[in-house]
This record gives structure tokens, C-alpha cells and sequence, in this order.
């Protein structure tokens, strides 16, 4: 496994989709199967495309940083900060799992909205 290139992949793979783009994320990055955790998303690659096409068409002013990337073995862990319209923020944690061939092939996320309060004064992110 080249960690480094699994981890370049996933983040340019989220960054795609994100963008609008779902498609062209799924053509360069994703190998023969991809198995979804995500309960708001249909397993396989349609399910994906769908899910991110509608996101692009009904919030495209949305915005994602990558704060952190972390890999081992044949996961690629990625720390988000996510910005939605009328400033509301998401922090997600999203893991994938890359194939013998270097592809991704399975993906599992938890996402929590920012609260605009915090019992410390330290970000989520």
C-alpha cells in the first residue's frame, strides 16, 4: 500500500464529488465495488453519484476544508470542517478503504454539526 498516494487520492476523490463533480470522483478513484455505511447514501457508486449530484443542486455554495489525513494499512482517515449556507459548520470524520489496486472501495463517516456554544474554548477541528 502507498500511504501517501491513498491519501492524496482520497482527498482529491472527496474534493471532486464535493464539488460537484460525483461522477468524475468515482471514474478516477473507485475500483470494482464500493460499499457505503452512510445511511443517507445507497450503496454502490449510483447511489454516491445521486446523492452528491443532488448536494451540488440543491446546496452548491457549500465548502470543505481538509484540516487533517491521516493512513495505515489500507485506510484513509479524513478530519473535515464543512461550511453549508447560512454559515451552518459540520465537522466529519470520513474513512475509506482502498483495494489491492490502490482504489477506493468502502467508506464510513460521522458527521456533528458545530454548536454555537462550547463548554471550552477549543474548536472542533
Amino acid at each position: 500500500m502507498n500511504l501517501e498516494q491513498n491519501k492524496k487520492n482520497a482527498i482529491a476523490f472527496y474534493k471532486t464529488a464535493y464539488e460537484g463533480k460525483p461522477k468524475e470522483a468515482i471514474e478516477k478513484y473507485v475500483g470494482d465495488e464500493y460499499i457505503q455505511h452512510n445511511p443517507d447514501v445507497a450503496n454502490g457508486t449510483q447511489g454516491f453519484i445521486d446523492y452528491f449530484n443532488r448536494m451540488q443542486e440543491e446546496y452548491p455554495e457549500k465548502s470543505i476544508a481538509f484540516v487533517r489525513c491521516i493512513a495505515e494499512g489500507d485506510l484513509v482517515s479524513l478530519h473535515t470542517h464543512q461550511t453549508w449556507p447560512e454559515n451552518d459548520q459540520y465537522v466529519t470524520i470520513d474513512f475509506f478503504r482502498f483495494d489491492e489496486n490502490g482504489k477506493i472501495c468502502e467508506h464510513w463517516d460521522a458527521i456533528q454539526q458545530i454548536p454555537e456554544k462550547s463548554a471550552n474554548p477549543n474548536t472542533m477541528y
